[in-house]
């Protein structure tokens, strides 16, 4: 919390924690235009900027309308301080804790922790929608596996923004046929009920908005923590399409392997982070406020050092490399979080491209873990065989 608000000036023009609220506007306006008959794609909205979620997205947020614009801001970041704080809960849950009055308090000082981490400060400072979509997905993975509407929150989020799609797959790939029809029909119906709304702008995005990776910024923007922006940034330019897509395959199937081999052996939290992780590196354009799993692997991270203090270290290299740390170019302007810091303080294109490289860490990490599970499974057996021949 000392660090959210003394890094930088949290009243500063487009950078201070408490002057931003750019994205909820956008979201408001993208519900008015709906409510009122006018193109959610053809025209730039607040900031100069193009709307790019779903036509459902929409009427999501026709709910923000009965706050008055000049509250907007401040309410959303209220609302996504009590989210992050229930992700935390639902990490927590995963990871076998009942909700009592300490595990309440502990939560709280970690979504305290968590507000610095850039893509939580960044996500508050814009008044995105990250959080509330992460909650959707762990609200489904913290449930059992035959509760009733399990798949609905994955399919809600993927209705709104379509990266979580990739939890769908990872319901099939685990087996989960009725989760993942359930979140099928939930994508469906979102589809479906803002079709009915507004049909042509149902039809504008899904045969044209869809395909322009470009409306929301160029691939070799430093934010654009995706394997895609990686290639731009290495090379420069656009990165060709073959060699994007070869690598965004093959990474999604590893990154789904791994998550369904970590489900099976009991790393239920791990996994459903090693997917979100995985969805937002294969993404075409994945802002740096995408990688709110972070949060989730912190929580995991602190939950292996209450067995063994040196995983400490781990959590605490993890909130130094993924924290917002700040440059102030002038006095009226800032730059948040490690791959947009100015050389000489990194050298391009490493640090540039932190987070992928915070999933790749991730992605070895997942494998040593799934190394001694079977490790220790083998070393079991033959104990329990060597007691058996005695």
């Amino acid at each position: 919390m000392t660090l959210l608000f003394t890094t930088v000036d949290p009243w500063l023009d487009k950078a201070g924690i408490l002057a931003g609220g750019l994205d909820v506007h956008i979201y408001r306006e993208g519900a008015w235009r709906l409510l009122h008959g006018h193109s959610l794609y053809d025209e730039e909205t607040v900031g100069g900027l193009l709307y790019t979620y779903t036509p459902f997205s929409a009427i999501v947020f026709l709910p923000g309308l009965a706050v008055p614009a000049v509250w907007i801001t401040d309410a959303f970041l209220v609302v996504n301080v009590l989210v992050l704080y229930a992700c935390v809960l639902l990490s927590g849950r995963m990871l076998g804790y009942r909700l009592n009055a300490a595990s309440a308090s502990i939560a709280a000082l970690l979504a305290i922790t968590c507000l610095f981490l850039e893509p939580v400060r960044t996500t508050l400072f814009y008044g995105q929608i990250n959080l509330v979509l992460m909650l959707l997905v762990l609200w489904d993975f913290s449930r059992p596996e035959r509760s009733r509407g399990r798949g609905v929150g994955v399919g809600i989020a993927a209705g709104i923004k379509l990266v979580p799609g990739f939890f769908l797959v990872q319901f099939l790939a685990l087996r989960q046929w009725r989760a993942a029809a359930t979140a099928a029909l939930a994508v469906a119906a979102t589809i479906g009920l803002a079709w009915l709304v507004s049909p042509e702008d149902s039809r504008r995005y899904w045969f044209s908005t869809f395909f322009h990776a470009d409306r929301i910024a160029p691939d070799t923007d430093p934010a654009n923590q995706s394997i895609r922006g990686v290639l731009a940034h290495l090379t420069g330019g656009t990165a060709p399409l073959w060699c994007w897509l070869l690598l965004a395959l093959g990474i999604a199937a590893l990154g789904l392997w791994l998550s369904v081999a970590l489900y099976r052996r009991g790393e239920r939290l791990l996994s459903v982070t090693l997917a979100g992780m995985t969805s937002c590196a294969v993404s075409p354009f994945a802002w740096g406020h995408h990688w709110v799993w972070f949060v989730p692997l912190l929580v995991h991270l602190v939950h292996r050092a209450q067995s063994n203090p040196r995983w400490w270290a781990a959590a605490a290299a993890l909130f130094i490399a993924t924290g917002a740390w700040t440059y102030q170019w002038t006095p009226d302007f800032a730059s948040v979080g490690v791959f947009v810091l100015p050389k000489p303080w990194h050298t391009e294109p490493i640090l540039e491209n932190a987070h992928v490289l915070g999933f790749a860490c991730v992605l070895l990490y997942a494998w040593s873990v799934l190394r001694t599970r079977d490790l220790d499974h083998t070393t079991s057996n033959h104990r329990m065989l060597d007691r058996s021949c005695t």
